[in-house]
């Protein structure tokens, strides 16, 4: 006796009937910001702040440590400064979505409550958000749009 193969389950309703919006943002601007924001999590907060030592003396260790400085940082605020407002709420709302604040058919809500919420002080809640490269990714991933880190030049 042959067994025929089981077909796969179908996706949830939700999934199978939310609309993928169109994005004001660019995959390849939320991209950046997720190579940049991978590049700032792996910063260290200042453990030594006034270390007069040698750099190569502490295995190079202070190079991992969060500096006011940083050019990670600097990069990071002028990607998102450069932004316009649609794209920054974009950018908020794929991080919400991606945390799971809610799903693809809660775009429009979510959209709606990050566009109230905007100010011009995006950038440092974005780069308060712990994981913010992951949920970006995640964002993207929800909506169909896989993040190719090779694609960045």
């Amino acid at each position: 006796m042959t067994t025929r193969p089981r077909p796969a389950a179908p996706p949830p309703a939700a999934a199978r009937d939310a609309k993928i919006p169109t994005l004001a943002i660019s995959p390849e601007k939320v991209s950046y910001i997720i190579a940049k924001a991978r590049e700032f999590d792996v910063k260290d907060v200042v453990t030594d702040p006034d270390s007069g030592s040698n750099a190569a003396d502490d295995a190079m260790l202070s190079v991992l440590e969060d500096h006011k400085d940083d050019p990670v940082v600097a990069e990071l605020r002028a990607a998102i400064f450069a932004l316009n407002v649609d794209e920054q709420i974009d950018l908020v709302t794929l991080a919400w979505l991606g945390r799971g604040d809610g799903g693809v058919e809660d775009w429009d809500d979510l959209r709606a409550e990050a566009a109230r919420a905007h100010n011009r002080r995006t950038a440092s809640y974005l780069l308060g958000i712990p994981l913010l490269s992951d949920y970006l990714e995640e964002g993207l991933s929800q909506l169909g749009i896989a993040y190719d880190e090779g694609s960045l030049t």
